[in-house]
């Protein structure tokens, strides 16, 4: 992306000059999957797609908002003393949801473009509330730590869109550092880095393009029966959260739950606890078959525990796997959405062109497929 060229265009957009230019990261998890609202462990690096914001203050309380991925629905305009959900505002509404968890003062003209595939479980929602957040942070002189930048994001997600999400998504976007995924532990937000070297293989997300609105999924059913399996273990038990429960304890306390259904949620969320403490180790030692083996068994487990993949994840995996990968899941929500892979470099294209035609006949849709790095957290570009 031609980032001058992005900035004439917002300036030539709002008649505005000397505007400043910001990025907010996607993100991938690499394992630990719905685990950052039950307490647990999570693995998750940012990646190098994201969204970019060019932004001028005013010295009123409008706001002014254009986004070239959705240039149908103009410039959106609201001001700082009404910050009401509106669903004609579409993507707006994050924006908005910022502003009144950060108690903005200063309005101003925000033009946006992105890179990253909307609703494909990469966190473009979440990236567009940390961009918010890091350019309220700098045009109204705050001293808001990344870890605050976050939390206003998580409860903008809570509060005003109405998604239950956890704190992963914005904590890993704010704090990230370039080379590097996170082990994030979600109940007390302590956090360790580890360097993301694959080595002779290339992290590859594959995009299924089943599209999902993760409000309108079965997000917030899994995070209700995850919610149902601790009252049934704190019957006996004193635990604050699922992840509190080693998995060697598990079938001990089975009988505590009765549903079927809750105790395989259950299940999958300690047994997937233990298997982002194993993989952090193996990606420090560099032992990427033993890490590639961890993402399968994550994604068995999503797809039998958690059940929720689907056709096109779970196709999309198996060929991946069938094709050379050391490792392969889903990753994020999903119900649709992406799928991350530890694909040998060589001759890549043509294997990733061969995956995409056999996809293709099974599912009827095109799969889109992105070559990531670990990248840095949200920041005030130069350019």
């Amino acid at each position: 992306m031609n980032l001058k060229k992005l900035v004439l265009r917002a300036e030539a957009k709002f008649m505005k000059t000397s505007m400043l230019l910001f990025f907010a990261p996607g993100r991938v998890n690499l394992i630990g999957e719905h685990l950052d609202y039950n307490g647990g462990l999570v693995l998750p690096c940012a990646i190098d797609l994201g969204i970019y914001g060019v932004v001028a203050p005013r010295d009123d309380a409008l706001v002014r908002c254009f986004s070239e991925n959705v240039p149908f629905l103009g410039v959106i305009e609201f001001s700082l003393s009404q910050l009401m959900y509106e669903k004609k505002h579409g993507w707006a509404n994050y924006v908005k949801g910022m502003l009144k968890e950060t108690k903005a003062t200063c309005g101003f003209d925000l033009y946006v473009r992105g890179n990253l595939p909307n609703g494909a479980g990469l966190s473009s929602s979440a990236a567009l509330e940390i961009l918010v957040g890091t350019i309220v942070n700098r045009l109204e002189n705050r001293q808001m730590s990344a870890t605050a930048i976050a939390l206003c994001g998580q409860k903008a997600e809570n509060n005003f869109i109405g998604v239950q999400c956890g704190i992963m998504d914005q904590f890993v976007i704010a704090h990230a550092q370039e080379g590097h995924a996170m082990l994030l532990d979600t109940s007390n937000l302590s956090f360790s880095l580890v360097e993301a070297n694959f080595l002779d293989y290339c992290l590859v997300i594959g995009n299924t393009n089943k599209r999902r609105a993760l409000s309108d999924s079965k997000y917030n059913e899994r995070r209700s029966e995850c919610e149902q399996g601790l009252r049934d273990l704190n019957t006996v038990l004193d635990i604050p959260y699922l992840c509190a429960l080693k998995a060697a304890d598990l079938d001990k306390y089975a009988y505590l739950i009765d549903n079927p259904v809750v105790f395989k949620r259950v299940r999958h969320v300690v047994t997937e606890n233990e298997r982002v403490k194993k993989a952090f180790e193996a990606l420090k030692l560099r032992n990427l078959q033993e890490f590639g083996k961890l993402l399968n068994a994550s994604h068995l487990s999503l797809k039998h525990d958690y059940q929720v993949t689907g056709l096109e994840l779970d196709t999309l995996v198996a060929l991946h796997q069938a094709y050379g990968a050391i490792g392969a899941r889903m990753t994020g929500a999903g119900f649709g959405g992406c799928m991350i892979a530890l694909m040998p470099k060589a001759h890549l294209n043509e294997v990733l062109r061969e995956i995409s035609q056999e996809y293709q006949q099974i599912t009827h849709l095109v799969p889109d497929f992105y070559l990531v790095t670990a990248g840095k957290g949200a920041n005030q570009y130069g350019y």
